[in-house]
């Protein structure tokens, strides 16, 4: 019994004792409240809106850009915006237009006719050749407009610049009523002179072409340029230096640069003329400039016409297609002002 009693009491005393415990536990102490730091808020700068697409009798038109141009990026539409209408759907011009974009004009390519005005009227607008533009000859102040900007003018062929070809899929082609060339009985071809008016007529409409389309100097070229061994357009006559000087269109040489090159060509062509490690030097400066030359290190007879078309461009008091000093310092200084990017 009293064995029992004992064990009962020592129970009591354990018990309570862990009671005590489990109260000195969870007893509350009052927490020092921790002072979070202030997360600061960032203001949202509101995106500038986007011009709003024009509706014009249920036509629309977007003519801002809201692109980087220094990328060459442009979001403005010349024109109508063409959509398309699939059937059962609505298209929407909610997030029109992104910025990511550019023309598909790049090039700017000038021509000659070599026939009269009414013919060449017929024939670029009805059979297989056309261009986006003809300059015609008769005094007036009108430039005929023949194909739409945005669609593909045939008036390029079989064609290259740099590292581009097919160029009817990048350009705009402008045609100037002009009767070529004829040739004497050596050979020799002379090259028929554009009027003062037709100059004026081309010279502003390409620029407003360049731009609009912020096509570069390198980019504004002679058919002869892009298919030197095959066309000869627009010719020695045309006047690419006062294009130049005076509207600010295409590429020319800086006269000084050229004189520096001169002095050294001079020496080069006496001792190295016929070396064919020095032809293909040339041949390969042709190639950095633009030209679809191959570099097979001989005179041949497509790199004569290659030198010809530079001639017609660069040089034109002299278009024999022989590369001299003063053509290859020529060539020399325009690499070095307009370096393949």
């Amino acid at each position: 019994m009293r064995k029992t009693l004992y064990i009962i009491g020592l129970s009591t005393i354990v018990f309570s004792c862990t009671s005590q415990q489990n109260v000195k536990k969870n007893t509350y102490k009052p927490k020092t409240p921790v002072v979070q730091p202030k997360t600061a808020v960032k203001t949202q700068t509101p995106e500038a809106p986007k011009p709003k697409v024009v509706s014009d009798h249920g036509v629309d038109f977007f003519t801002t850009n809201i692109a980087d141009p220094t990328k060459n990026d442009n979001t403005a539409s010349y024109g109508s915006i063409v959509s398309a209408k699939p059937g059962g759907y609505k298209v929407v011009k909610t997030y029109f237009p992104a910025v990511a974009q550019n023309f598909r004009q790049r090039y700017l390519i000038l021509h000659y006719t070599a026939i009269p005005d009414d013919k060449s009227i017929t024939v670029l607008t009805q059979q297989a050749v056309s261009a986006h533009y003809l300059v015609n000859n008769m005094g007036d102040n009108e430039i005929y407009q023949l194909v739409d900007e945005n669609k593909r003018a045939y008036h390029a062929g079989v064609s290259s610049w740099r590292s581009d070809k097919n160029l009817n899929d990048t350009s705009i082609g402008i045609e100037i009523v002009n009767a070529g060339y004829t040739t004497d009985a050596a050979g020799k071809r002379t090259f028929a002179p554009f009027s003062d008016e037709q100059i004026r007529k081309v010279a502003a409409l390409a620029k407003d072409i360049v731009i609009r389309y912020q096509i570069p100097a390198t980019n504004v070229l002679a058919h002869a340029d892009i298919a030197p061994t095959r066309k000869q357009d627009p010719g020695p006559m045309f006047p690419w230096k006062k294009l130049y000087d005076e509207y600010q269109i295409g590429m020319w040489y800086d006269e000084a640069v050229k004189q520096n090159f001169f002095a050294i060509a001079q020496e080069d062509f006496t001792t190295r003329y016929n070396e064919p490690s020095f032809v293909f030097l040339i041949q390969t400066a042709l190639q950095k400039f633009g030209y679809g030359v191959e570099a097979g290190g001989k005179w041949d007879d497509a790199t004569k016409k290659t030198i010809e078309a530079f001639q017609y461009h660069y040089r034109p008091q002299n278009y024999d297609g022989m590369m001299d000093a003063e053509t290859w310092a020529i060539l020399q200084a325009l690499n070095q002002k307009y370096p393949t990017k």
